[in-house]
C-alpha cells in the first residue's frame, strides 16, 4: 500500500480528542474527516485538528471514498451498527471497547467483518504498549510458574460521562482487566482454557440502572493438571481512580504496580518477586501511550496487508471471547 492512509473519526467523545493525538503524534497517515452530531462540539474538533472534511452524517462520512480507516468513538449500544455499516463499506475498522453490548450484536458485528473480509481491532490500545508484552513475556517464559490466580480492581469515576444505553461499569471498565486476564491465560494454558469457566458476581445498580460497581470470581480449570485458577476482579465507575493487578504463579507473583490499562512512556512499573524473596522492579520505557502504539500498528498492519493485529493486541476471535466473558460477568448478576 502506497498511499498516505486516511482516517475517519466517528464521535467527538474526549477519546476522539486523544485518539487524533495519537495519529498526529505518529505521523505517518491522515487524520482525513470527522463526523459527529452536536454542531459545536463537531466544529470545534474539526477547527482543533484542522480537518477538512466535517459531516452530521456518520454514513456519509463512512461513504466517502477517500476514507480508509474508521475509528468508531461512539457509546457502546451504537458500535455493532457501525461495525458493520463501515465492514459493507470495504472500511478497516478500529472501534472503541467494548466490542458491544451482548453476544448477539457481538457476532452480528464480526459476521460483518469476517464476510466483507475487512480489517478489525477493538480499541483495547494497552494491549498494543511494550509494558504488556513484557508481562506476557515473563508468563510465557514461566518465570512464577503456572498461574493459580489473578486479582484485579479498575476503578474510575466516569458514570456521568458514560451514556447509559452503554450498561454501565462492566462495559466501560471491566473490560480492561477482563482482556488482560484473558491475554495471559490464554499465553499460558491456551484457548481451551475457555472452553469451560463458571463465574459469580454481586453488584450495585445505579439511578440508571446499570450496574455501576461489581465483584465477580471467574473459575477456570487447568486441563493438563485439573487445577483451578480463580480470577477475582472488582470494577465501579461512581469514585477512584484507582487501578491494580496481581498474579499468583506457583513460585512466585507478579505485581503491576503502574496502571496497566494506561500506559505512558515512562513510569510503567512491574514488580517480580519469588515466594519468600526480595522482589525486583521493572521499568519498561516506551515512545509514548497505547493510542500512538495502536496507530502504528494499525498502519503497519494494513500496509502489509493484514487483516487484523498480533498478540498481544485483541484479534477478533479475542474480542469475542471477552464478550464472552463479559457478558457471562454481567448475567451472573441477580
Amino acid at each position: 500500500m502506497n498511499k498516505i492512509l486516511n482516517w475517519g473519526i466517528i464521535g467527538t467523545s474526549f477519546i476522539s480528542d486523544v485518539m487524533a493525538d495519537a495519529i498526529i503524534q505518529e505521523g505517518q497517515t491522515c487524520l482525513y474527516a470527522v463526523a459527529g452530531r452536536s454542531v459545536e462540539p463537531l466544529a470545534e474538533f474539526a477547527k482543533k485538528y484542522h480537518i477538512d472534511h466535517v459531516y452530521q452524517d456518520y454514513d456519509a462520512l463512512i461513504n466517502n471514498s477517500n476514507v480508509d480507516i474508521i475509528y468508531i468513538a461512539l457509546p457502546n449500544h451504537l458500535h455493532h451498527e457501525f461495525i458493520i455499516k463501515a465492514a459493507n463499506a470495504g472500511k478497516a475498522i478500529l472501534c472503541e471497547k467494548s466490542l458491544s453490548i451482548d453476544m448477539k450484536k457481538t457476532e452480528q458485528a464480526l459476521t460483518a467483518v469476517a464476510d466483507n473480509k475487512v480489517f478489525f481491532v477493538e480499541g483495547l490500545m494497552y494491549l498494543s504498549h511494550p509494558f504488556i508484552n513484557t508481562i506476557r513475556q515473563h508468563i510465557h517464559h514461566n518465570v512464577i510458574g503456572n498461574i493459580r490466580s489473578i486479582h484485579a480492581q479498575y476503578c474510575a469515576p466516569i458514570a456521568e460521562f458514560v451514556n447509559p444505553q452503554s450498561k454501565g461499569a462492566l462495559f466501560n471498565l471491566g473490560c480492561y482487566p477482563v482482556s488482560l486476564i484473558q491475554l495471559l491465560l490464554q499465553e499460558s494454558f491456551g484457548n481451551h482454557i475457555f472452553n469451560d469457566f463458571h463465574v459469580s458476581a454481586t453488584g450495585v445498580r445505579g439511578t440508571d440502572g446499570n450496574i455501576c460497581e461489581s465483584s465477580a470470581q471467574f473459575r477456570f480449570v487447568n486441563l493438563d493438571t485439573q487445577q483451578p485458577i480463580i480470577a477475582q476482579v472488582y470494577t465501579a465507575e461512581t469514585y477512584g481512580l484507582h487501578a491494580s493487578f496481581t498474579i499468583l504463579g506457583e513460585t512466585g507473583r507478579i505485581e503491576l504496580l503502574s496502571n496497566p490499562w494506561l500506559p505512558e512512556g515512562n513510569h510503567n512499573t512491574l514488580r517480580v518477586t519469588q515466594y519468600e524473596q526480595e522482589g525486583k522492579n521493572l521499568d519498561v520505557t516506551a515512545d509514548g501511550n497505547g493510542f500512538l502504539y495502536q496507530v502504528r500498528q494499525v498502519r503497519d498492519a494494513l500496509e502489509q496487508g493484514h487483516t487484523s493485529l498480533q498478540r498481544p493486541s485483541a484479534t477478533p476471535s479475542d474480542s469475542h471471547q471477552v464478550m464472552k466473558m463479559l457478558t457471562a460477568w454481567y448475567d451472573s448478576h441477580s
